[in-house]
């Protein structure tokens, strides 16, 4: 199975980690992921390379056991990884609990800093917002975007406000005239044809657990490009519920055997701390998500 754009390996890595690692005080051994990201379609190349960027950036530690390198995470990733746990099991696809406010984020960028406006476009996109008007962005409900603006060095041109709209308001109308919804549908629809099949269907044992990952990675790839916005000014026939449903009862029809899968496949460790002589061999443990 392969979605519409092909997943980044660092992101089916991050969603791997999660799965398997976050939250049981574990390594990995690099056999293990690579074991499984070829099932993937992921090479053996790309899978070191990967696991080698991510630990020069901080998201990795290595751990030698033998002649055996095991990786781990560290608390930036699993920060990283707890949010996307969150946005995937608590906050979910659809809004229905919105309060009526919005964050209001205007700046002003010198003509020639086009770099810093594109990456700022960019995180803003990411953390929700659309563009009102070409310096005012608009996001629902109450988003802190205070560190984004500090890592781009951007504070002292931006100011952010929170507001209510004005009783007569076209809210929906603002709203698609915001966003582009068309798009945003389009992917919800396209998560439910590629995977409403796996609701009735059942993988090979050793496939399982590479087709929970990937369903995992496309999930929340999908859910991190919606704003969230209010469902009460969205269209009836909006997909996001019906694509959150299908992404439940797949993962749930797959995860019995993914985790079997998961106790044969991976080598996994426990985490070294300081002064600690040695790690501890665990087996063939099912993973925790």
């Amino acid at each position: 199975m392969t979605g519409e754009e092909a997943l980044r390996p660092q992101s089916l890595m991050l969603t791997f980690l999660a799965d398997q690692v976050l939250g049981r005080d574990v390594c990995v051994y690099s056999g293990s992921v690579i074991d499984v990201f070829a099932r993937v379609g992921v090479g053996e190349q790309a899978t070191r390379s990967t696991l080698t960027r991510m630990v020069n950036r901080g998201l990795l530690r290595r751990q030698r056991e033998g002649r055996r390198m095991y990786f781990g995470l560290t608390e930036r990733s699993a920060a990283v990884l707890r949010d996307g746990d969150h946005r995937i099991w608590q906050t979910g696809a659809v809004n229905r609990h919105w309060d009526g406010s919005w964050t209001l984020l205007g700046f002003s960028l010198p003509e020639s800093w086009q770099r810093q406006r594109h990456d700022l476009r960019s995180q803003l996109t990411w953390s929700g917002f659309g563009p009102l008007f070409s310096g005012l962005w608009i996001a629902p409900g109450e988003v802190d975007v205070s560190s984004l603006v500090a890592e781009l060095g951007l504070s002292a041109h931006v100011k952010v406000f929170r507001a209510h709209a004005d009783a007569g308001m076209d809210i929906g109308a603002m709203i698609e005239e915001t966003w582009e919804l068309a798009e945003l549908a389009a992917r919800y629809e396209s998560f439910v044809r590629r995977w409403q099949p796996w609701q009735t269907r059942l993988p090979d044992a050793d496939d399982a657990l590479a087709l929970r990952l990937r369903l995992q990675a496309e999930w929340l790839r999908v859910i991190r490009q919606d704003p969230r916005l209010p469902v009460e000014h969205l269209p009836d026939d909006w997909p996001a519920e019906g694509a959150e449903k299908t992404f439940r009862a797949v993962h749930t029809r797959l995860t019995p055997l993914a985790d079997e899968a998961a106790g044969r496949l991976l080598d996994l460790v426990g985490v070294r701390h300081q002064n600690d002589e040695s790690a501890t061999p665990l087996g063939n443990r099912p993973a925790r998500y």
